[in-house]
């Protein structure tokens, strides 16, 4: 299974704004664009996500594309241009993007993320208010988990930092260890995962209150078969013996839990994303 893995990963086809999964059968096969944040860098998005629609294009009968930017706010905008019919992300909850017709179907059954502002764990840095006048580092201005909500916070109290953009945690992370900056915002999950990866040690600051793990959400003008076969293959993957190797080999790929598996889910799951809008700043919606 191992080797099958491998061997789908090594024929994805990657460009810097489009990673298409193999060829499947069928000329009438219905096909569609699928953009997940880049949460990771460019190739290990890929190396996580390709492998996964591979198998859920050839379970639902439905082509996935994986179509991806070079930075997760690039990604975001193929979304907002309507170039996309299948996301995983948590950029659509705001009041304005609520009303572009996206409809949650799915998630995965991690624990709950929390934003998170972190140093070295060897920083002189233990309070939030010495980065004042500091870089920190942070993925994108899309980010919810990574930016809108620990800058929020660095807000609310007045600490006028200096933020770098990154493009994604991985790369945020990488300035922090490198020197270049002396924090970063941050994925409960990605830093770990990061963390766990790269065998660096981080000190958490500040943490936020719990938010779902991204959504699964398919666009209103994709008809509703395709997204229920789409969102079936998906859940059910985890019951399929060569579905769960899969999430396992691309979930090691990542440094994400070895069950990381897709569930259903609705958009009720997703109101702490609802309800951080009607009290964040206008410059973060």
């Amino acid at each position: 299974m191992k080797r099958r893995f491998l061997r789908i990963l090594t024929a994805s086809v990657m460009t810097c704004g489009l990673g298409a999964v193999a060829n499947l059968a069928g000329a009438q096969q219905p096909s569609y664009n699928f953009s997940p944040v880049n949460q990771f860098g460019i190739s290990l998005t890929a190396a996580y996500w390709n492998p996964i629609i591979a198998y859920v294009s050839e379970k639902s009968g439905v082509k996935l594309n994986l179509k991806i930017g070079r930075t997760s706010a690039d990604t975001t905008s193929y979304v907002l241009a309507k170039e996309v019919e299948f996301v995983f992300s948590n950029h659509l909850f705001s009041p304005e993007r609520d009303q572009l017709g996206w409809t949650v179907f799915g998630r995965r059954n991690t624990p709950a993320l929390q934003g998170q502002i972190v140093v070295l764990a060897n920083s002189s840095i233990t309070d939030l208010s010495q980065l004042k006048g500091q870089e920190v580092a942070f993925s994108g201005p899309e980010a919810f988990v990574i930016y809108k909500v620990p800058y929020a916070q660095l807000l609310s109290r007045k600490i006028d930092v200096k933020v770098v953009f990154a493009g994604n945690q991985d790369a945020a992370l990488a300035q922090l260890t490198s020197g270049k900056v002396v924090a970063a915002g941050g994925n409960s999950q990605l830093v770990e995962g990061y963390a766990k990866r790269e065998g660096k040690k981080f000190r958490v600051l500040w943490n936020s209150e719990p938010f779902q793990d991204l959504a699964l959400m398919a666009s209103g003008k994709v008809p509703e078969k395709d997204v229920k076969a789409v969102a079936a293959a998906f859940i059910d993957m985890a019951k399929d013996p060569r579905g769960r190797e899969i999430l396992h080999q691309a979930s090691k790929e990542v440094g994400l839990p070895s069950d990381a598996y897709f569930i259903a889910a609705t958009s009720a799951d997703y109101a702490a994303y609802r309800r951080f809008f009607q009290f964040a700043p206008p410059s973060l919606h």
